[in-house]
């Protein structure tokens, strides 16, 4: 191999090495503009899409917080059953906010078209 090429490389690969933070994407940008469900310590589970998140927190557009809640699939379990297959008949949500932003350690779950259309499309319920 040629001694320039060799010392490009080198130079290209010490370049990508040294970029610095705000230079690279945040970690789950890929995931703005999906449908998730947020699940932190304070504010429970709640489902939205994502606007904007960075390590501090998350805002989530068109959301609601899910109170109760068992997946429609009873094969599944958890919040992330609820991800894939959608809300059973007695789960229970909020009404629909514009926007949530959460500040604090938070999961995001990425949820498929089925499910988001169950949770934007369930009847709220009357805290009581």
């Amino acid at each position: 191999m040629n001694k320039e090429i060799i010392v490009q490389l080198l130079e290209m690969a010490l370049a990508s090495e040294t970029k610095s933070e705000s230079e690279r994407p945040a970690l789950g940008s890929e995931l703005i503009g999906r449908f998730v469900i947020c699940r932190s310590r304070n504010e429970g589970i709640n489902a939205g899409t994502v606007k904007a998140l960075d390590d501090t927190g998350v805002i989530l557009t068109d959301c609601r917080r899910i109170w109760y809640h068992k997946p429609k699939d009873v094969n599944k379990s958890w919040y992330e059953g609820v991800a894939e297959s959608g809300l059973s008949d007695d789960s229970k949500v909020s009404c629909t906010v514009s926007e949530k932003v959460i500040i604090e350690d938070y999961s995001l779950t990425v949820c498929t078209e089925e499910s988001a259309k169950s949770i934007l499309g369930k009847t709220p319920n009357a805290q009581n």
